[in-house]
């Protein structure tokens, strides 16, 4: 269909000039905090050959997934709070719209992999050497960036063939399907239902699957005789599912009910949270949490120090 609109608006958090810049200040400093703390165990994984396990292969390659998943909102919304204008292009809209979903995507997957994954190490000890190979964890990898990007291409292309006709003006920080069929002049009862069913089916399909590997993997802890053993093993998925709860109970908040219920602030305030609040947080949970992982940041933070000392 023919659109009459060449670029959108994203308000983002309207207010006064003064609150602006203190909105920049504030996600400046989130931002560079979040790249600091997902750069960090992406570098402890690279440089630790201690770290160069499963676990923390794919913990490594959801840090890096977090730092695009975050570059994909932040920095534009950053660049709107200095602007007057706050316009983006139609095709940038969209280019947004697919990274920011699709990572998004990837990161659910990548929760299914890490749940399954620690099922494998704590259910089956004996085979995990056999069955989580080089071969299979490489796959998996593979598997956890390439989904959301074939995924979501499904919603985006549907989506972007709706007619937009004015007005171009979107209540959000980020260019968000919801608000986006909201602007269209053409029909979308399809499209929203496709939509709709794609992200439920998506969202509790993968809660499901990790809710089961983890309930697995608690029956198979309490079976374990050593208080240190049972210890261990609820330190190190404890971690993982503050993860999982974080961003599968803001993401389904926000899509698994019907958008046009909520009001626009709430949805600001949820999106956010996945989107920004998560990404930092992520880098503290497993790295507080796990004594190998701060042992290896230390032996990083020493590198560079004596790195810049020469």
């Amino acid at each position: 269909m023919v659109s009459s609109v060449s670029h959108f608006i994203l308000l983002s958090f309207s207010s006064s000039w003064e609150i602006q810049m203190v909105y920049f200040v504030v996600f400046s400093v989130i931002y560079m905090l979040t790249l600091m703390g997902n750069a960090s165990i992406v570098c402890a994984v690279r440089w630790d050959r201690h770290l160069h396990t499963p676990m923390y292969i794919l913990l490594g390659n959801f840090s890096f997934l977090e730092i695009c998943y975050v570059t994909t909102t932040v920095p534009n919304m950053l660049a709107n709070f200095l602007s007057e204008t706050k316009t983006i292009t139609f095709v940038g809209c969209f280019v947004q719209f697919y990274f920011f979903f699709s990572f998004g995507c990837d990161e659910g997957f990548y929760l299914c992999i890490m749940a399954f994954d620690r099922y494998l190490a704590i259910c089956r000890p004996l085979h995990y050497p056999t069955i989580m190979t080089t071969h299979l964890c490489t796959g998996l990898v593979i598997f956890g960036w390439s989904c959301g990007f074939v995924l979501f291409l499904i919603p985006v292309v549907l989506i972007s063939q709706l007619s937009y006709c004015g007005p171009n003006i979107i209540d959000h920080f980020v260019c968000d399907p919801v608000p986006l069929m909201a602007l269209s002049c053409s029909k979308a009862h399809t499209t929203k239902l496709i939509y709709s069913t794609f992200n439920t089916i998506f969202m509790v399909g993968t809660f499901i699957f990790i809710l089961i590997s983890y309930a697995l993997v608690i029956i198979s802890v309490l079976r374990i005789p050593s208080a240190a053993g049972k210890h261990k093993a609820f330190s190190t998925c404890a971690s993982h599912l503050a993860v999982v709860i974080l961003f599968f109970g803001s993401v389904m908040m926000m899509y698994v009910r019907p958008g046009s219920e909520q009001p626009v602030g709430f949805q600001k305030v949820v999106t956010l949270f996945y989107s920004v609040i998560t990404p930092l947080i992520n880098p503290l949970i497993y790295s507080l949490r796990n004594k190998d992982m701060k042992a290896a940041l230390r032996k990083v933070l020493v590198t560079k120090r004596a790195s810049h000392k020469t």
